[in-house]
């Protein structure tokens, strides 16, 4: 196994074009009125940015241009996304359905379903949630209780899911549900592609300690789906939602939540920090810099066709645990007189009450190592 071959990264030639790009389309767009908005920017939506991207070409980077994609590189695709990230752009419409929701939908889904959901996704205009997590099947996805039945040519589901990212803007749900009646753990689960304005689907909000609204409950009573609605093979659920929580790993975003916080504290001290706010710079950003080459090592092996799940759960258990402790270091470290900083106090009290939910969301601690250690053969 080469794990993280740093050495072999090479960035595209119109690589510095695309960054000068993406910055100025965000110096004309971004103009949060609040700052804890450019914090843990990719769960801020703006439907009217999203859109923005589209036209530009930047969402569905890598998809075939025959679904409204542009047939670019993932590491072209990479620098977009740590350009959006860096500059604390209000990305949460789009992330979901740009980031795996499209891609599993052309992997795995009916002709139909394709046609149906992935050139809005590359507009900019439809955008997605992911059904995993149930009242009494958090980590352990594998012990999900939600149904689906055969009812005709189609389908109907009943049950539950819990902690769902951006279901109250989402247009589609890619969800894990059930399909063999009395099969046991990762056996007889499938994927369903399902409307959110579907019959018997509710949407109820979860609010965090800020007020934010990111996570939802989502209800099935009785929705009615067509043949089409299943994605890739019946049964093979697990296997395929594996391959989904791979993508969903993998990006940059597993690290850069708070790099607004940072940039924020270098330009509120100055040029002559005191030597304890110096050294935590110098920490902070030497750690940003080792993660962001582990991470778009990533996106090169995938740019070659590899898989790389092990590298990619790496990544985002490293940049999870570097994310969250950032705040409370920077929380130390600064002088009270930084307290009449406008901007500062008010990203680093957003980032104090959110960021340790950053190490629930796609796979927590525990379940990150235990896939790591398989991955390197010690369990």
């Amino acid at each position: 196994m080469q794990t993280f071959a740093i050495e072999a990264l090479s960035w595209p030639k119109q690589g510095a074009d695309l960054r000068r790009q993406v910055r100025d389309l965000v110096a004309e767009h971004v103009h949060p009125a609040n700052p804890a908005d450019l914090t843990n920017c990719w769960a801020v939506a703006d439907p009217k940015f999203s859109r923005t991207l589209g036209q530009a070409g930047l969402l569905g980077m890598t998809w075939p241009k025959e679904y409204g994609g542009h047939e670019r590189s993932p590491l072209e695709r990479y620098i977009v996304l740590e350009e959006l990230l860096a500059a604390g752009a209000p990305v949460g419409a789009h992330w979901i359905a740009d980031r795996q929701t499209g891609t599993l939908l052309l992997r795995y889904g009916h002709e139909e379903e394709r046609r149906r959901w992935v050139p809005g996704m590359a507009r900019g205009e439809i955008y997605a949630c992911i059904g995993l997590s149930e009242p009494n099947a958090g980590s352990d996805l594998a012990a999900v209780r939600t149904t689906a039945r055969r009812d005709g040519d189609g389908w109907v589901l009943d049950g539950q899911k819990v902690w769902t990212t951006n279901a109250h803007n989402a247009h589609v749900m890619i969800a894990l549900i059930r399909s063999e009646e009395g099969s046991e753990r990762n056996a007889g689960l499938s994927q369903f592609i399902i409307p959110m304005d579907a019959p018997g689907l509710t949407v109820r909000p979860i609010y965090d300690l800020t007020g934010g609204h990111d996570f939802n409950e989502v209800f099935f009573d009785g929705v009615r789906l067509p043949a089409t609605a299943l994605l890739g093979v019946e049964g093979e659920g697990w296997k395929q939602a594996t391959a989904e929580l791979s993508l969903e790993r993998s990006g940059p975003e597993r690290y850069l939540s708070c790099l607004t916080l940072l940039t924020e504290l270098i330009r509120a001290v100055g040029p002559s920090p005191s030597d304890s706010i110096r050294t935590l710079i110098g920490q902070l950003v030497s750690e940003t810099w080792t993660l962001r080459l582990m991470s778009a090592s990533v996106a090169a092996q995938i740019a070659q066709g590899q898989d790389p799940a092990l590298e990619a759960t790496i990544v985002k258990d490293l940049g999870n645990s570097f994310e969250q402790a950032m705040p409370a270091l920077i929380q130390a470290a600064v002088e009270t007189d930084l307290a009449s900083d406008a901007a500062l106090p008010i990203m680093l009290g957003h980032l104090l009450q959110v960021s340790p939910s950053f190490s629930l969301r796609g796979g927590t601690r525990e379940i990150l190592k235990g896939i790591i250690a398989r991955g390197l053969g010690l369990r």
